[in-house]
């Protein structure tokens, strides 16, 4: 049988220049997914980022590589102005799910302000309580009290975000049982699930999914498709992805990989946004 010459290894000068080109646009790339990507052995694909990696193109981690450009942390106040309308549609729909009486947790981050921002505007709940590792969410919702009960969870502050983290961030969180916990991120990949770019933060939100019954991603489309060093969970940890502004292309492929993807209107696309607050609450 003939060969298709499109089968054939690339020579190893080309394929680590791929290899390389593909770390620098995903941010991260595992071997495994590598040695599928070029039909190789993971032995072989190891070789290759060891290579890299003394030339100072990759950083060599554990499963895989990270880009030597990998994506900086920005700053709370910087990371609030990139798609605010984007973020205040995820805040009105992710707030339409809480009702009276719930326990909800809300992570640290600029999307996820705004669903706290967004619950000061359902007068009609009572009741709730929402615990956070936030400081700007916890003083947003100080207006709120004592209709909402709201409890900081205590820790290290991280200045960047205004959080708190680990030693001592834990022990709430490991004490209760929440209806609902809302996590924010930096990457939502449909094979390496949700990520964020800082490891202190990540260990916080890998332990906020366990704490709630059910347990929401969002992320504005800019998110999608990115993959970055801490890993918070796989996709099928959480109920659904809330996000808006999304690449109809990323989307889809979230949800061939099993993730329920929510999709907010932004507020120029109709009078508020899609569906029901009951099309999740289920």
């Amino acid at each position: 049988m003939t060969r298709n010459p499109d089968d054939a290894p690339l020579p190893g000068e080309r394929r680590r220049g791929r290899i390389a080109d593909l770390v620098g646009r995903r941010g991260f790339v595992s071997t495994s997914e590598l040695a599928r990507e070029f039909r190789l052995s993971e032995v072989t694909i190891r070789t290759d980022l060891e290579s890299l990696a003394a030339e100072g193109l990759l950083s060599r981690v554990h499963g895989g590589a990270l880009s030597v450009d990998r994506p900086v942390e920005r700053p709370f106040e910087e990371e609030s102005a990139v798609g605010t309308d984007a973020k205040k549609a995820i805040g009105v729909r992710a707030a339409s799910l809480v009702r009276s009486g719930d326990c909800v947790v809300i992570d640290v981050g600029t999307t996820t302000t705004q669903i706290a921002l967004a619950l000061l505007d359902r007068h009609d709940l009572e009741g709730v309580v929402v615990v956070t590792n936030g400081l700007t969410i916890a003083l947003a919702l100080e207006q709120a009290v004592p209709r909402f009960t709201v409890i900081v969870s205590g820790g290290t502050l991280r200045p960047l975000q205004h959080s708190l983290v680990n030693p001592l961030a834990t022990s709430v969180f490991s004490s209760i049982t929440a209806d609902l916990a809302f996590i924010g991120c930096t990457g939502v990949h449909a094979e390496h699930g949700a990520t964020n770019v800082n490891l202190p933060e990540t260990d916080l939100k890998r332990l906020m999914t366990t704490t709630a019954r059910r347990s929401y991603i969002v992320a504005d489309g800019g998110k999608l498709g990115e993959a970055h060093l801490g890993v918070i969970g796989p996709l099928d940890r959480f109920e659904a992805l809330i996000t808006a502004d999304a690449e109809a292309g990323q989307v889809d492929a979230l949800r061939r990989a099993g993730l329920e993807v929510v999709e907010a209107e932004l507020p120029d696309d109709g009078p508020g946004p899609a569906g029901s607050a009951d099309d999740l609450a289920g």
